[in-house]
């Protein structure tokens, strides 16, 4: 095999690398765009509520995510709670479905 040949093996070898581990990757966790995701939480007043990390009148979005972690339904239930309101808790106000949908990724991301 030349070096050319060589080289276009690495080339495809490295891609085929790359693409595997994209597939592998949750979609949640890829999608999430964090710095969107917490622009929207704060457009919101969920700080006011919630917190990364400590319980505040409402659960800890870590907390969420380990009680949704493995649940092939979490972000359907995660969204539906954010834009219908049960219990008090206020519907998210998000310009597109895409944000509300960004939001929840970045939370069962944590």
């Amino acid at each position: 095999m030349d070096n050319a040949a060589k080289h276009d093996a690495i080339k495809w070898a490295a891609a085929s690398a790359v693409a595997v581990a994209l597939l592998a990757t949750p979609i949640a966790a890829a999608a999430a765009d964090a710095d969107a995701a917490q622009a929207l939480a704060r457009q919101n007043n969920c700080f006011k509520c919630h917190s990364v990390d400590t319980k505040k009148v409402g659960p800890a979005w870590k907390d969420v995510a380990a009680k949704y972690k493995g649940n092939k339904d979490a972000e359907a239930k995660l969204i539906k709670h954010l834009t219908t309101g049960p219990d008090g808790h206020p519907v998210i106000k998000a310009k597109s479905p895409d944000d509300t949908k960004n939001l929840v990724a970045w939370i069962l991301s944590l």
